[in-house]
């Protein structure tokens, strides 16, 4: 493969670091809110390993990525999604998608088509949608929503400290938890807000509804963040033929915290 700039641009003209590693079907790695490309580096070398090429763009706002003041809207973001795929000519993709990139694959198929996409892989989903209404009342309540987001609006680091315990194992290092501390405060406070507002209210139900592609889902049942029972159980009874993997003990940091075997099952469903 001959050498790939590191940069897709949007449609705005913001430009969007991308990582691309390796020869083979692609691999597209969506990363979760305020992560950036560098949280799938161990992934990333299992799947080079094994012949498959890795894409993996920062989100706009996110890591080496350009900081516009605007376009965290989710049809924005997911249009940025696009542009990566299509000026890399990307086809028979699988897209790997953690937590908030769970909302920009989902959507990418209903707004841009499964043409270039085989299979889809979400990590602890914070689809099909996450805000209490009338007709999704199983959900969470606007109210505290609007109180978490006041508080990471009031102190950030504090918020995250006090979020920290339930999204890692115990046994997870000092070390990661520190890098991971400092790649979510990299990212701008009014950048991280604007896209909490955006996984809160995107309503992915009828998207969902229509896939039509193999699909993986794979949740910790000890989720505090995107709990298993309002996140990945209803997103897999929405895609029609899709497996659930529910993972005994796991929080929502699988990538980090149960990265072998994540990439176990991932092998399994790219070979079946």
């Amino acid at each position: 493969m001959a050498s790939q700039p590191h940069h897709a641009t949007a449609k705005d003209g913001t430009k969007l670091f991308v990582q691309d590693w390796g020869t083979g079907r692609p691999v597209l790695l969506l990363a979760a809110w305020t992560f950036n490309s560098s949280v799938w580096g161990s992934q990333i070398v299992a799947l080079n390993a094994n012949g498959y090429r890795c894409v993996a763009p920062d989100r706009r706002g996110h890591g080496r990525s350009d900081m516009p003041t605007a376009g965290y809207d989710l049809d924005t973001l997911t249009d940025d999604v696009a542009a990566v795929i299509e000026q890399r000519d990307l086809r028979d993709v699988t897209i790997v998608a953690h937590s908030m990139g769970s909302i920009e694959a989902v959507n990418y198929l209903a707004r841009h088509g499964a043409d270039r996409i085989a299979r889809l892989v979400l990590v602890a989903p914070t689809t099909p949608y996450l805000i209490q209404t009338e007709d999704n009342p199983d959900a969470v309540p606007r109210a505290m929503v609007e109180a978490q987001n006041a508080a990471i609006a009031q102190d950030f680091p504090k918020w995250m400290g006090e979020n920290e315990a339930p999204f890692f194992m115990p046994d997870t290092s000092e070390a990661t938890r520190a890098w991971i501390r400092e790649m979510m405060l990299s990212v701008p406070l009014p950048v991280a807000l604007a896209c909490r507002k955006t996984i809160s209210f995107a309503d992915l139900r009828a998207a969902a509804r229509a896939i039509d592609r193999p699909t993986l889902i794979v949740h910790g049942d000890k989720d505090a963040s995107a709990p298993l029972e309002l996140t990945g159980a209803k997103t897999a009874k929405l895609i029609r033929g899709s497996k659930l993997a529910v993972y005994e003990g796991a929080p929502h940091a699988l990538p980090l915290t149960h990265s072998a075997r994540l990439m176990a099952d991932l092998f399994t469903f790219l070979d079946s």
